[in-house]
């Protein structure tokens, strides 16, 4: 089996594989990875539907997609989705139920990182919001579209290492806000949502995968400054130099979407099944300071994945 690494691209992870018959619904297709990710399935004949907030924008952003799509025999469609409204989660999901065409994969890719203070029209602090729980009633309600051979993979980020999950105070109701953590909780909210899923799902076929695209030059940095990226940057470097490792480096967008697609449709199952990827691989447990390479022990915790369900399913007012 090829191995692949940090400078992989797409391109390079999906060399030479025919996904005529695929189907694949990508969240967040109105830039970046999102519109990557879609262009690059749909080059080898998959059917892409995008789910994007602003579908004006998504329309426009995409024309990359649909010619890659047209070129490579595949196809692309939009619905709309706002994961920072619950109604708008649910209205998507009553769409693509009422369609009734199954999914192979589904890549939950849509996020916000760092933005100040700000609640979800359900009244969540906004990234617990947006990344996690309209995902998690988006994907819960269209599991059954996923049949025996299908997969979830969930965006999360070598970010997860800023925080756990808070189960007493999700929505900073306590606590004083801090962007970075919120952050950092969203991310490894959708860590382990990965993990219960995986465990719930498997048994029929289904499994389920968080990965970490790496740091890229996108829209979800709307919200730092000059200075914001300066001090992450060099909060990471440190951490690195003391760990023996090369500077951090910016991937290219191609680049970071390769982890997602390599989950989605090249790695085996059972590899990736509940585990969180990063680089094209399977990450390993890293309990160290500072942010680096692999996954704190707390994301991949079976037992913190289904106590996190749990909470989501009563902040959410739905079982699954």
């Amino acid at each position: 089996m090829t191995t692949f690494g940090a400078t992989s691209t797409t391109d390079n992870v999906l060399a030479g594989k025919d996904l005529h018959g695929k189907r694949v619904l990508v969240t967040g297709t109105s830039a970046g990875l999102g519109i990557e990710t879609a262009r690059a399935l749909a080059a080898r004949g998959a059917e892409v539907v995008g789910a994007a907030r602003d579908l004006a924008k998504a329309e426009s952003a995409t024309a990359s997609v649909r010619d890659a799509a047209q070129s490579g025999g595949g196809s692309f469609s939009l619905t709309q989705l706002d994961l920072a409204s619950l109604a708008s989660a649910r209205a998507c999901a009553d769409r693509l139920l009422a369609d009734g065409r199954p999914f192979d994969v589904i890549i939950a890719n849509a996020g916000v990182m760092a933005p100040p203070f700000g609640r979800t029209a359900d009244g969540f602090e906004t990234q617990f919001g947006t990344n996690h729980l309209g995902h998690f009633v988006l994907i819960n309600r269209i599991a059954g579209l996923l049949g025996t051979g299908g997969r979830l993979v969930n965006l999360a980020s070598a970010g997860h290492r800023f925080a756990d999950v808070d189960l007493d105070d999700p929505n900073f109701e306590t606590g004083a806000y801090d962007p970075w953590v919120g952050y950092g909780r969203s991310k490894t909210a959708n860590v382990l949502f990965a993990v219960e899923f995986d465990r719930r799902h498997r048994a029929r076929g289904v499994r389920a995968a968080a990965v970490h695209p790496g740091g890229i030059r996108t829209e979800l940095m709307r919200h730092m400054s000059a200075a914001d990226e300066d001090a992450l940057i060099g909060s990471i470097n440190a951490a690195h130099a003391a760990a023996g490792l090369p500077p951090f480096v910016f991937k290219s967008i191609p680049e970071g979407a390769a982890t997602s697609v390599w989950a989605a449709v090249v790695a085996e199952a059972d590899h990736v099944g509940g585990r969180y990827c990063e680089d094209c691989h399977v990450a390993e447990v890293q309990d160290g300071e500072g942010i680096r390479g692999g996954v704190r022990p707390y994301a991949i915790d079976p037992e913190r994945a289904k106590a996190l369900w749990a909470k989501s399913e009563a902040l959410v007012g739905e079982q699954f």
